[in-house]
Order: structure tokens, then C-alpha cells, then sequence
């Protein structure tokens, strides 16, 4: 049987306030804040296929190191872009969150996010198991890695105004 980590051990718990604070800053649509709670090598990716850890050798919906975040988040704020103009309302709930591994450098989190979109008198519903690799400083805690795996994405998903 596989130890249980318990998510009041003081690693687990930075690690969950980390996402927290990230679903609050994505709902606040401060995505250069968002951007900042990364690595310099991190990785944000939202896989088609559920099942998949190759993400560089498989097709996803995103997949982005910190230059794509930046040309993604810069459509987003800046100018005239559909993805920008009139965009979607969010909140987003992050719940059961899992540890998968912790050590003093690094904190492997599971959870579900459920994300509800309101735009133009229409609530859109996202459903999504989320993993983060964060890694633990004297610094802070910073997401190497960012996985979003929706419930659905083996089915046409429509495009959404904003970051999951």
C-alpha cells in the first residue's frame, strides 16, 4: 500500500495555496500575474488526449513554454482580439487535491477544477483534472508544470476567451 501524504504537511500546503492564488488571478484576468508564478522553464499544456505524459510527442489544445505564455497573454490584453473583446466572466472552484509526491524541492499536486464561464447570458461549464509540478524555494513556490486534462477534450471543445 502506497503512504498517504498528508495535505497538512507544510510542502502540501504551499503547494495548494500556490493554486489557489493562481485560479484567483486567472479569474481576476491578471494574467501577468499568472505568468509570473511560473518557472522560466515551466510548462502549461492542455492535452487532447486524457491518457497521454508524451505532451511533446502528442497533439494538444496548448501547449506552452513561457514565450508561448507571454504571445498567448499579450493577444488576450492587448489591442483588438476575439480572444480579449467581451470576454467571458470565470470562477473556478479547485478541490480534492491529491499529493502525488513531496520532497523539499518539489510538490507533485492532483486536483479537480470545475470552471463555470458566464458570457452574453450563457454559463459555459468546465470540468477538468488538473496536475501541478511545483517546485518549493526559500523563495517561493513556483509551477514548473501546469496540466489541464478536460473532461472532454476527446470531443470539440469551443474556444474559450480566457486561460483554464
Amino acid at each position: 500500500m502506497t503512504e498517504t501524504i498528508p495535505v497538512t504537511d507544510p510542502r502540501v500546503a504551499r503547494a495548494v495555496e500556490l493554486v489557489n492564488r493562481e485560479a484567483e488571478l486567472l479569474d481576476r484576468t491578471e494574467y501577468h500575474g499568472w505568468e509570473k508564478l511560473f518557472t522560466e522553464d515551466g510548462i502549461y499544456v492542455i492535452p487532447i488526449d486524457r491518457d497521454t505524459d508524451d505532451f511533446a510527442g502528442s497533439l494538444n489544445m496548448v501547449y506552452d513554454d513561457a514565450r508561448m505564455r507571454q504571445m498567448r497573454i499579450a493577444r488576450m490584453t492587448e489591442g483588438y482580439a476575439l480572444a480579449a473583446v467581451d470576454s467571458a466572466r470565470t470562477v473556478r472552484t479547485v478541490s480534492r487535491f491529491v499529493p502525488e509526491s513531496v520532497s523539499d524541492n518539489e510538490v507533485v499536486l492532483r486536483s479537480a477544477q470545475i470552471l463555470v464561464a458566464y458570457k452574453r447570458g450563457n454559463h459555459d461549464l468546465w470540468a477538468a483534472d488538473l496536475v501541478h509540478r511545483i517546485q518549493l524555494s526559500p523563495e517561493g513556490a513556483r509551477i514548473a508544470l501546469k496540466v489541464v486534462r478536460l473532461v472532454n477534450s476527446d470531443e470539440a471543445v469551443p474556444a474559450a476567451g480566457f486561460l483554464l
